[in-house]
Formats: structure tokens, C-alpha cells, sequence
């Protein structure tokens, strides 16, 4: 890969999933969750008869989650003695289920992450294993296995690696004459193309906020640059209130304004299903989704996939950014727990989890890029989007996943406040930077 990376370190929540049914035998709720009291704890890898037993821990359903869960019976195969019990929970419950296993001592023995602060926050408590020497780094992606790496040491190991971009329906472009806007004056004019045709231009389900945020960290690089949000978080001459984020702020409004969102927006959760159900029904036209849209669309609506197609996030007039980056993120990342009463076979699972095998189909089937090397990117999706990240200088990560705990909580905050014209721009960004102030060294 071709590219200078931003610096990786944070929390989040974020990313990558939606609710779903799942496979029998994954040992879940219709609602992704584990029945209350129903858990052995992880740690104690209890033997069932003569076998132990491993708990792993995902978020993705659908064909993410077959692949996870052939991945797992390769394993077993290896491993006639082990027991896997695996878990779902939609991405949104994620992150709260596990801190409270965490905290209470009973996490599980391979859990996914999304690398950065999320994992770091984590592994400065001592709960996560060290994998230096125990597997072999020169198997992934360099930029991308960074990202699991703190103090030069590796606590996991990327299997996917997820680019952010503009999708929408081919269909409905072809109806009204449109094409994929290349600039910030080409995409407005596509969403007044629509608004007459009674289209809603964009779906947006930004209860979470990290949708939104997508939009304010694509708008903050093309207007300044890849470099002003490694200088605001490393503390080099820019900060969270710079011209550049409160452009970004401005741009948004200009689209809410616009009323290029569906109504009530900021109140819709993402992995109910309301949004994408937008773009099946053909009642909106585009969406600013990670790659993940693929795997939705391929378990929830599989006849729309012929009518979806992706393109760049657009240029700002005067933008200092360079047009080639892309928003990206790694996940899944698979740690182990430093709890876990059996570290090595915990490891040999990641590693089957991890291994070009699972790669390789985890790319065919969902659409997506990898952190593993020795992958031939067959489907149409993954090899343009490949291209795409090759020629790439600068990919961005989730600020959620790269600033402390309370500045991402921040930043989605007021991100949302954005969208909801509850806070101006320039308010947004001097609370982060007092905020920042306060927080970065």
C-alpha cells in the first residue's frame, strides 16, 4: 500500500454492523445477546466433559459472521479438544457489553476490536495480551496492523479493512440524468435534482453519531488538509478550532439546510435498519457508509445490489485536501484476553481467524478489503476499491477510535449538534479545543 497513515491510538464505537439473525449454534438471542446468567465466564475456560472451552466475542452478522464461524469450525477441526462458544451483539450494545465483562473479570478469550484507543484504553489496564513473538507480523498489512500496536508491540491481529465513500442507487441517477458528483457544486446540484423529484438525497440514521461523523472528517480533510488533524491531536500549530473544522461544521449545515437528509435523522439508530431500508425502498438515493453497506445489502436486501454503486467523497471549492484520501478504519481486530486461562490455543484461533484462508473469503463474500497479505481481491467492489486505496496518500481513521475517551465523545457530540443546528460551528469547535486543552499533552 502506497501511503502515509495517520498516527493510530483511541477509542470508539463505531463501525461495521447492523442487526441480524444468525446461525443456529451461535449461541445467542434473537436480539444478539446473551440470556442474563447464562454465561460461564470466558476466563475460567471451563472444561465441557473433556474439552475446554474458548469464548469469542463479534459483532458482524450475516456473511461476515458464516465466515467467522467457518473460520472457528477450521479451528475446531485443529483442536478436537476445544469448545468455541461464539457471541454476537450489534455493534451499537458492543462496546458497553464488553467493558462491563471486562471490569467484572470475565471478558472473553478473543473479542473483536477496532485496534487504536478503543483497544489501547484496554491494554493500558493490563487486560489484553501481548502477541509479540507468538505471531508472525510480516502475514498482515503494515499500516493496518499498526494500528494494534502500542509501545511497538502487537495486542491484535486485522482481518478487514474498511474504506468510507459516497453509495448510491444507479437506478435513480439514471432516471433524472445524473452523475456521480466529483466536487462540492456537482453534489448540491444533485441533491436539488432529487428534492424535485421527491427522492430524499441522503439517508443518515446518526443516533449513534458516528454516522455523522464520516461526513465531518471527509469535509475537515478536504477543506484543510490530512495533516490538520494529526497536528490538532499531536499539538503542532493546529488545533480542534481551526478554519478547517469549522468549515467542515459549515458544510454540513449547508446540506441540513438543503434538506438533503431524511427527516428526524438524528434520532435514528443505525443498526435497527431504518436508514438502509431508506435506499431499498428507493424513497433516498444515497448514503455515506463504510464498505459494510455491502454485507447489508447482501444479507437484508440481496436484488438491490445491482442498483448500488459507490463513488469518492467529493471535493471542496478551494480545499486544500488532497482528492486521493479516503476515510478508512481496520476491523475487525482480533485480541486475545490476558485473562484467559488458555492464552496459546486463544491465539491459534485469532490466528485461524486471521489466516489468508479466512481472508480470502471474508473479501469474496462481503465486498471488503483486508489487513491480510497473499489476498487476490476477486469481487468487483473490493478491486475498485482496492485501486482506490492504493493510490490513496493519506488515510484518515475514525477520530472516535484515535482521540482520548472523552474528546471522541466529544467530537461526536458536537458532530451531531451540527446536524441538528443546535450548535454553530464555531461553537463546536472551540468546545473541542478547550476540551483538547484539557486532555492532550
Amino acid at each position: 500500500m502506497k501511503k502515509a497513515v495517520t498516527s493510530l491510538t483511541v477509542i470508539s464505537m463505531a463501525f461495521l454492523a447492523a442487526c441480524g439473525g444468525a446461525p443456529a449454534g451461535t449461541g445467542k438471542t434473537d436480539g444478539g445477546a446473551a440470556p442474563a446468567g447464562d454465561k460461564k465466564p470466558a476466563a475460567e475456560a471451563v472444561k465441557t466433559g473433556d474439552k475446554k472451552t474458548l469464548e469469542f466475542w463479534y459483532i458482524d452478522p450475516g456473511d461476515k459472521e458464516k465466515v467467522y464461524l467457518e473460520a472457528v469450525e477450521r479451528f475446531k477441526k485443529k483442536h478436537p479438544d476445544v469448545e468455541v462458544k461464539a457471541l454476537q451483539t450489534p455493534n451499537d450494545t458492543y462496546k458497553q457489553k464488553f467493558a462491563v465483562a471486562m471490569s467484572g473479570g470475565n471478558p472473553p478469550d478473543v473479542f473483536h476490536s477496532w485496534g487504536g484507543g478503543w483497544l489501547k484504553e484496554f491494554v493500558n489496564q493490563g487486560n489484553v495480551l501481548d502477541l509479540t513473538g507468538k505471531i508472525d507480523e510480516n502475514n498482515y498489512v503494515k499500516t493496518v496492523l499498526d494500528n494494534a500496536k502500542f509501545g511497538g508491540k502487537p495486542y491484535g491481529v486485522p482481518l478487514g479493512l474498511s474504506i468510507t465513500a459516497f453509495w448510491y442507487n444507479k437506478d435513480i441517477f439514471n432516471k433524472h440524468g445524473l452523475k456521480p458528483p466529483a466536487t462540492w457544486e456537482e453534489l448540491l446540484k444533485v441533491v436539488d435534482t432529487l428534492k424535485q423529484n421527491k427522492v430524499i438525497p441522503i439517508a443518515l440514521a446518526n443516533q449513534p453519531k458516528w454516522p455523522g461523523a464520516y461526513y465531518f472528517m471527509y469535509l475537515a480533510d478536504r477543506a484543510a488538509g490530512s495533516d490538520l488533524f494529526k497536528n490538532a491531536l499531536g499539538r503542532k500549530g493546529q488545533g480542534f478550532d481551526d478554519d478547517g473544522y469549522v468549515q467542515a461544521g459549515k458544510y454540513i449545515q449547508e446540506l441540513v439546510k438543503r434538506d438533503a437528509f431524511n427527516k428526524g435523522f438524528n434520532g435514528i439508530p443505525w443498526d435497527a435498519g431504518q436508514g438502509r431500508q431508506l435506499l431499498y425502498t428507493e424513497q433516498a438515493a444515497m448514503l455515506v457508509m463504510s464498505q459494510s453497506i455491502v454485507n447489508n445489502v447482501r444479507q437484508e436486501a440481496p436484488d438491490y445490489e445491482k442498483k448500488l454503486d459507490f463513488f469518492p467523497f467529493p471535493i471542496l471549492p478551494s480545499g486544500k485536501g488532497d482528492p486521493s484520501d479516503l476515510g478508512g478504519a481496520s476491523a475487525p481486530v482480533w485480541s486475545v484476553s490476558a485473562k484467559s486461562k488458555n492464552p496459546d490455543l486463544a491465539i491459534e484461533l485469532i490466528k485461524e481467524l486471521s489466516s489468508t484462508e479466512t481472508a480470502q473469503a471474508y473479501s469474496d463474500r462481503t465486498g471488503s478489503l483486508v489487513g491480510v497479505k497473499g489476498v487476490t481481491y476477486k469481487d468487483e467492489f473490493a478491486k475498485r476499491l482496492g485501486a482506490l486505496t492504493e493510490k490513496a496518500k493519506d488515510i484518515h481513521w475514525p477520530y472516535d477510535q484515535t482521540l482520548p475517551p472523552d474528546l471522541a465523545e466529544l467530537h461526536k457530540d458536537t458532530t451531531q449538534a451540527l446536524f441538528g443546528l443546535s450548535m454553530t460551528p464555531e461553537e463546536a469547535a472551540k468546545k473541542m479545543e478547550e476540551k483538547a486543552k484539557q486532555i492532550l499533552k
